[in-house]
């Protein structure tokens, strides 16, 4: 991506530019977490309202990852039509809209509907703003994905939070997703128009209308694969699991959850710190580690007080993987958007298959067994790490290029912020070498 020379002031160009635009995408990533926190909070009351059977509710809950699926691939025609700025206020402002429909659904056909167009604008929107966030990224030249993931989190959380309040409170589902989409809606518009206008190169050519993912981002995506289907699995099967194999009370079962969820957040808002320090390979391998050891200790429980620090561990693991895929992808080609969507198809397959695959294996053997397959999946991110090289955050070359010194000689200088990004620098070519046109 580069500028658009018609919209404003060059973005980044002054460090207070570049911290207003990490904040604004910092923000764009809690407003859609806390759309999907909302709706998570209301599922129960689906569930009772239109008296579906746990096998319905399964098949409703399959719908936004079929969506997402089918499309994030369009995403990136979106943004290299509008922009990052234009396309990431449009799609998450469907995506906070669509988050009032599902509680409005009269029936199982119309909430699967509803939820696809929830999952569609949900993916859409996904794809966008991580698109932004690894530009930005670049042009800062330092590790930020995992903590703008973080917020994302953090803004699930909140908002789930909020939504287990007002149902304790007997507030209306319908009312309260209605007020919390006007209200998201509405912090939505000023933190996008903080965001700076990033658009791709003049010359690239403009994505199919519908793009598979590039074969480039398939070792990427699968890399994700196994983070997001430990993270699914522990999701979703983290009290199940306490309440069947250690015998746990429900206050307790919960507990699991909990310790998965906040772990994994605060992972990602400290995983910066860690990537700067080691490295993406470095850090992904670590993650694996983590996650593994997690995973054995889970399986190995006879009790809550195993289980539950097991579970967080996994947290912890999982928590930088996806954020170094979609920094990595970001950095494939003259546009990153389409790299992106094509890991996050292939990385949110899996939270599509994860849920199925544990209670399968669950009901043939065991969930011992399940999450004897997570810890298998948590080792493979320790094998695969290597993948995610391009997630490495590199200086500009515009120093050394200009005056003729090698990377780390002595006339090497840090970037300055607002310097065209080393995708950039290369697309745009310099010297008598530069395509003519």
């Amino acid at each position: 991506m580069t500028t658009s020379p018609t919209t404003g002031p060059a973005p980044l160009g002054t460090p207070d530019a570049a911290r207003r635009a990490r904040v604004a995408v910092a923000l764009v990533f809690g407003v859609h977490g806390a759309v999907g926190g909302t709706f998570v909070s209301r599922i129960p009351w689906i569930q009772h309202h239109l008296g579906l059977s746990p096998g319905q509710l399964g098949l409703a809950l399959v719908m936004p990852a079929i969506g997402s699926s089918l499309a994030m691939p369009l995403a990136g025609r979106f943004v290299h039509r509008w922009g990052g700025r234009t396309a990431v206020r449009v799609l998450l402002s469907l995506c906070c809209l669509s988050v009032a429909l599902p509680v409005l659904a009269p029936s199982l056909p119309v909430l699967c509907l509803a939820l696809l167009a929830y999952g569609a604008t949900a993916g859409m929107s996904d794809v966008a703003m991580n698109a932004q966030g690894v530009e930005i990224e670049q042009r800062l030249g330092r590790s930020i994905m995992s903590g703008l993931h973080g917020m994302w989190s953090a803004g699930g959380l909140v908002a789930s939070g909020i939504g287990i309040l007002a149902a304790h409170q007997s507030f209306d589902p319908r009312l309260q997703l209605a007020v919390a989409a006007v209200l998201l809606l509405a912090l939505a518009q000023p933190v996008c128009a903080a965001l700076p206008d990033l658009r791709a190169p003049e010359q690239a050519e403009e994505p199919p209308r519908f793009a598979l993912p590039p074969r480039s981002s398939l070792v990427i995506g699968m890399v994700g694969f196994c983070a997001v289907f430990a993270e699914g699995a522990s999701m979703d099967w983290s009290g199940v699991y306490l309440r069947d194999v250690t015998g746990a009370s429900p206050t307790v079962a919960a507990a699991a959850y909990t310790a998965f969820a906040l772990t994994m957040a605060a992972g990602r808002l400290a995983g910066d710190a860690v990537i700067r320090r080691v490295g993406a390979v470095r850090a992904a391998r670590l993650s694996g580690a983590v996650a593994t050891a997690g995973g054995l200790l889970v399986v190995s429980a006879d009790r809550p007080a195993l289980a539950i620090p097991g579970f967080a561990l996994i947290g912890i693991g999982v928590a930088v993987v996806v954020p170094l895929a979609f920094a990595a992808a970001g950095r494939i080609g003259d546009n990153p958007s389409q790299a992106i969507a094509g890991v996050a198809t292939v990385t949110y397959t899996s939270g599509l298959v994860a849920p199925a695959i544990v209670g399968g294996l669950a009901q043939a053997s065991s969930l011992t067994v399940s999450f004897g397959v997570v810890t298998a999946l948590s080792f493979a991110l320790l094998l695969g790490a290597g993948a995610l090289r391009r997630a490495e955050v590199r200086t500009a070359p515009t120093a050394a290029a200009a005056s003729g010194t090698a990377p780390g000689g002595p006339g090497t200088r840090k970037p300055v912020v607002g310097e065209p990004s080393v995708r950039e620098a290369v697309t745009r070519g310099s010297g008598p070498t530069t395509p003519a046109g």
